[in-house]
C-alpha cells in the first residue's frame, strides 16, 4: 500500500471510504472544486464489503486515488477498527491498481453527526436521511484529504 500522499491539485477525481463494523460509507469529490458529496453506504459482512459493489462505483466513477479514513483513538493510537481499516486498503489496492492514501479520520463520524443535526435544524435533511450519516463521514475524510 503507497502511502506517499500526491499533491491533491494533480487529481480529478477521488472515492473515500469511512470503514464501519456493519457499514461503510462512499463518497465522491475531485480537486478541480475541493469539495466531497456522499455517495453510498454499504454493508458489511463478517468485516468483508460487497468488492463487487465498489467495483462497481469504481468504475464508474474512474477515480485516481482511493482514500480510507484510519480510526485511531483521540491521542492518535490504534484501536480495533485501525485493523480493520488497514485491512480494507490492502483490499482495495489488490483489487484496482490504483493508490490507496490512508487519512486521519478521527472525529469525521461526530462531525458529520454535526452537519446532520444543522441540517435538520434548517429543516434541509429529514431523519430517514441519518441512513447516509456513514457516507457523510467519508465525505468529510476526503475533504480533509482535499484541503491537506
Amino acid at each position: 500500500m503507497d502511502t506517499r500522499e500526491p499533491h491533491a491539485e494533480a487529481l480529478t477525481c477521488a472515492l473515500a471510504f469511512d470503514v464501519g463494523g456493519r457499514r461503510t460509507g462512499v463518497a465522491v469529490g475531485n480537486s478541480l472544486s475541493g469539495t466531497a458529496r456522499p455517495l453510498a453506504v454499504l454493508p458489511m459482512k463478517d468485516d468483508q464489503p460487497d468488492w463487487d459493489q465498489i467495483a462497481h462505483l469504481v468504475r464508474e466513477w474512474n477515480p485516481q486515488v482511493l482514500i480510507v479514513g484510519e480510526p485511531l483513538t483521540l491521542d492518535g493510537v490504534e484501536q480495533p477498527a485501525t485493523h480493520r481499516a488497514r485491512q480494507f486498503a490492502a483490499g482495495l489496492r489488490k483489487r484496482h491498481s490504483l493508490q490507496v492514501i490512508l487519512v486521519d479520520e478521527r472525529s469525521s463520524s461526530r462531525e458529520a453527526d454535526r452537519r446532520f443535526a444543522e441540517r435538520r435544524r434548517a429543516g434541509a435533511a429529514r431523519r430517514r436521511d441519518a441512513a447516509l450519516l456513514d457516507a457523510d463521514a467519508a465525505a468529510i475524510i476526503l475533504e480533509r484529504w482535499l484541503h491537506a
